[in-house]
């Protein structure tokens, strides 16, 4: 369990920023080259080279390189972990606040019963 967890704390640390979750919306369109990923940004080309590797690391992201020009593409699949923990989560409360609902009601009858 411990490595699905470091992969899950990859996954929510590159989701974690603003700039890299707008390079994920930009690639759910299609394909873009480092430069075209760049151009909405006001940072140095570096600056984002980093981001692009954090994504690549957690495999949201990966590239190719023709010639001069890098490319990337959503890779996706890691994506799907993180669902998967949201579902969990999700599938949890909801039994608890369920549970938290019964209780409350039980309660309310007690109360109405004894008065």
């Amino acid at each position: 369990m411990p490595n699905k967890s470091k992969r899950l704390d990859n996954l929510f640390h590159a989701l974690s920023d603003p700039t890299r979750r707008s390079v994920l919306e930009r690639l759910s369109t299609g394909p873009a080259s480092v430069g075209e990923l760049a151009r909405p940004f006001n940072m140095a080309l570096p600056s984002l080279m980093q981001h692009l590797d954090v994504l690549e690391n957690c495999v949201l992201v990966r590239s190719r390189k023709v010639g001069r020009v890098r490319t990337y593409e959503l890779a996706g699949k890691s994506l799907y972990a993180g669902e998967r923990w949201f579902v969990r989560q999700r599938t949890l409360w909801e039994k608890r606040l369920n549970q938290l609902d019964g209780y409350l009601m039980d309660l309310k009858e007690k109360q109405n019963d004894g008065t």
